[in-house]
């Protein structure tokens, strides 16, 4: 795993800024796995920057998002497919049909699993996926305990992530109990992991991820097996690290 130290957030957006503009850039068809929450905002923020500067086109780009909440229609403030099109895809020319989110409303959410795992086979796999850390080491919404084996599923959130995510909300019953998401095994299969990680409060977590073993309690630490993880994080975040 490669540790790049910056100085701040912002130092962060633009090191991840210019690790996914060069898979765009030489890839002829480039694959971006995607990630919500506050960390990743400044980098799309960066990446929109990029397009209106004519300085690059994600017309030939596919993504895949890691996750979904369960029960929230794409239309609902809180769905991640909102915020994505809020903070990235409204504001770039990806084509709408190659902007992919997992569905979390449906009958058959198992199908949805199975074809969202089909889906990002057939387009070669993952070339970048952007991740952040939970408290508990989550990765996506791949609570402690996850098999590695993992491929996409239907998760019980836990009740610290649905407290971490409740100041989306109106209140934590707002927060939804379940999410689909990537599974451990869908990540890992992604030829390259940027890990984005900020603020003293993520300390812990990154101690443990670098420092300790590897466990499914903790289910960052599988990153560790993986072959070409770059994990950027700021000052308060690396700790003694």
């Amino acid at each position: 795993m490669e540790i790049i130290r910056v100085n701040n957030y912002q130092k962060m957006s633009e090191k991840a800024c210019a690790l996914l503009t060069d898979v765009i850039k030489t890839k002829k068809n480039p694959v971006l796995g995607l990630a919500t929450g506050s960390t990743p905002e400044g980098l799309y923020q960066q990446l929109i920057e990029q397009y209106s500067n004519g300085e690059l086109s994600f017309k030939n780009t596919t993504t895949f998002n890691l996750d979904e909440y369960v029960g929230l229609e794409k239309n609902d403030p809180n769905s991640y497919y909102y915020y994505m099109y809020e903070k990235l895809f409204k504001h770039i020319d990806i084509p709408t049909d190659q902007a992919n989110l997992p569905s979390g409303v449906g009958n058959d959410l198992e199908k949805v699993c199975q074809d969202y795992e089909q889906k990002i086979s057939q387009a070669g796999n993952v070339d970048i996926q952007v991740l952040g850390i939970g408290l508990n080491g989550h990765i996506g919404f791949n609570e402690p305990g996850t098999p590695f084996s993992s491929r996409t599923h239907i998760v019980d959130l836990d009740e610290s992530t649905r407290e971490a995510n409740a100041r989306f909300f109106n209140s934590i019953n707002d927060v939804p109990t379940k999410a689909i998401t990537m599974g451990i095994n869908s990540i890992m299969n992604s030829k390259q992991i940027v890990l984005l990680v900020s603020g003293e409060k993520k300390k812990d977590a990154v101690a443990r991820l670098v420092n300790g073993e590897i466990s499914e309690s903790f289910p960052a630490s599988i990153l560790k097996q993986h072959g070409n993880v770059v994990l950027i994080a700021d000052e308060a975040a690396l700790g003694n690290v």
